[in-house]
Parts: C-alpha cells; structure tokens; sequence
C-alpha cells in the first residue's frame, strides 16, 4: 500500500469480475407511502436491565451533550476471552444517554495495553435490527490485530427510532471516546471508525457529522459493504450475481428509517447524493461480489477520489454481503489500511 503515501488519491480494486450492470430501473422498487412519523426529542430511558433494548422513553429536561457525556459511567465487565493470538481482550460494557434513549457500548481492550487507537465499530441490520454481538468477530479482530480499543456501538434501531437517531448515537459514542478513552487504555488522538451494512453508513455519516461539527476528527474508516443510497437507483441485477439481499429488503429498511420521503436526500441518510465529500478522512470501501449493493459502494468510492478524498476499494469475489462483515481477508486489508494511514501520517 505504498501508493497511499502519494498525495493524490488512488483507487485499487480485485476486477476479475466485470462490474454487474445496474438493474433496469423499471425492475427498481418503487417510492411507497411514508411510515409515520416519530417524535425524535432528546430523551434518555428510566433504568434498564443492560442487556435489554428499551423500549420506551420518558422525556426528561434536556442538557447540553457535553454536560452529559463527561459523566463517566460505570464499566460492567461483559466478559474476558482469549483472542486469536496470544494477548487476552478484556471485554466491558458502559451505558451512556444516547439522542433518544441510553444506549450501550460495549468496550474490546487488549489486555494491560494502554494509548492505543480507538475504532468506533457499528453492526450490520439494515437499520432495523442487528446487536453488539453481530459485531463481536470484527470487533474482537481489530482489538487484537491493530491492536485498538474497539467500541461497538449499540445504536438505536428503526422505525421506533428512525433518522436521525442512530448517527446522532454514533456523535454521542465518539463524545464519549473524546472525554472518556484514556481510563480503558485508548487515546482520543487516534479515532477510525468502521461497519457493516447500515453500520457501514453510520460510520460514514459520523465523519460527515465530525467534519461539520468539528468536534470529531477521525483518522480513517472502513465501509464494509455499507447501504449509502435510499433511491437504490443503483443496485445490481439480484439473479445475475446471486445475492444474499434483494431490492425490496431493502426498501423496507429504509422506508423504517427514513420515514420521510424528504429524509432520503438528507446527506447523513444518503451519502452518495451528497456534494460535499471534500474533507473526510482516508476511506477504505470493502464490496462483496454476490451482493446487489456493490455497485453503489464502488460509485461512491469514485466520487470520494473525486473530491480529494484518499480511497482504497477492494472487491471480494464468491462473498456474500452477510458474509464480508466478518470476512478474514477484508478485516486484515482494513488492518493494514489503518496501519498504512498511520504511517503516513494522515490526520490523526
């Protein structure tokens, strides 16, 4: 990956398949009526057992996210296991105030390791569904392969907490790195963010989040076959490529998350529409061969080399989207893609 160190950005891609042909658009899903729209005020929930999702909120008076997230939790340890290579990774778990209700981040640490990079990690779903333990191989991978503090993020799910409810969990996790890292061992210098599927979004939108509001820097991210366009104008041929995931999964997904047909052109719903790309950090987009979202993925990887953005896209061939999530190649290119931003001193 010495190509990184150059000052232009840079594609790399395995093409030894053609690129699937968009699906006719008269084979695409058509626009269905609105789901109805939910209250997204800032309320956090009435104390919960940790391993439950709630599932109702109390308003409660609303206080600045600074002012709430330099509170330090109490860590709950959630388990201890060996990794796969000799250092054991401590496992815990915190609850913080999420945007609509507490949400529960569950913290990978090598053990006795400390000042390491944090990697904030959002699980697969579609947005609707998905848990920390969906993310816990990947997890467990980068905590003991970059090595990091990895965070998984169990952000709220639609529709009972549709947009902008789970990017905003996102800021709130990557506040609390800011203010709270260091105790478990990480150093708020160094922040990646990765995921897969709309966990893959999330951690995209984050950036945008970041960049606009300029208070998270990330140094780099991955995108595992992640779900960037809502109009899903650019899908694969379903049959051709023999995919996991059809159009009209899809189009649920994302009529429960963006209940509002205005929702899907917001730049943190739908990143490929969006015109400012300029400014994100160095992006690595894994794609899978046998999955309808990949053309989209490669496309927004054009365009992020378009506006300056350094860009490192690989496709799998014979994987599934369910299956590059926790696909042992692409996790060890995103490894050595971190590295790579790392050592060439990209922003960090």
């Amino acid at each position: 990956m010495d190509a990184f160190k150059r000052s232009t950005p840079w594609i790399s891609a395995d093409l030894s398949e053609p690129l699937a042909e968009a699906a006719p658009r008269s084979a695409r899903p058509s626009a269905e009526r609105p789901l109805a729209v939910r209250p997204l005020a800032e309320r956090p929930l009435a104390e919960r057992p940790q391993a439950a999702r709630p599932q109702a909120a109390r308003p409660v008076a609303e206080k600045p996210a600074a002012a709430r997230l330099a509170a330090a939790p109490t860590a709950v340890p959630a388990a201890a296991g060996k990794a796969r290579g000799s250092s054991p990774i401590d496992v815990s778990e915190v609850t913080i105030e999420g945007y609509a209700q507490d949400i529960v981040l569950r913290l990978y640490r090598p053990q006795g390791a400390s000042n390491l990079p944090v990697l904030l990690y959002f699980h697969g779903g579609g947005f609707v569904r998905g848990t920390l333990d969906d993310a816990d191989a990947a997890s467990q991978f980068f905590a003991e392969r970059l090595p990091a503090l990895v965070v998984s993020v169990a952000y709220s799910l639609a529709p009972q907490f549709p947009f902008p409810a789970a990017p905003e969990d996102a800021h709130r996790a990557a506040l609390w790195v800011l203010t709270r890292a260091r105790a478990f061992g990480g150093s708020a210098k160094r922040i990646l963010a990765a995921g897969h599927d709309a966990g893959g979004q999330i951690a995209n939108v984050l950036a945008f989040i970041g960049r606009d509001r300029g208070d998270v820097r990330l140094a780099a991210q991955a995108l595992f076959a992640p779900m960037l366009d809502p109009s899903l104008t650019r899908l694969g041929d379903e049959a051709r490529l023999a995919s996991d995931i059809s159009a009209s999964e899809c189009a649920a997904c994302y009529r429960a998350y963006l209940p509002e047909a205005s929702q899907r052109m917001h730049p943190y719903a739908a990143p490929l529409e969006s015109s400012r790309l300029a400014g994100l950090p160095p992006t690595f987009i894994v794609t899978a061969q046998n999955d309808v979202l990949h053309i989209e993925a490669e496309k927004y990887a054009g365009r992020l080399i378009e506006a300056g953005v350094r860009t490192h896209v690989v496709r799998y061939p014979s994987v599934s989207h369910a299956q590059i999530g926790a696909h042992p190649e692409a996790l060890a290119e995103a490894v050595r893609f971190f590295r790579c931003c790392f050592e060439a001193g990209a922003p960090c």
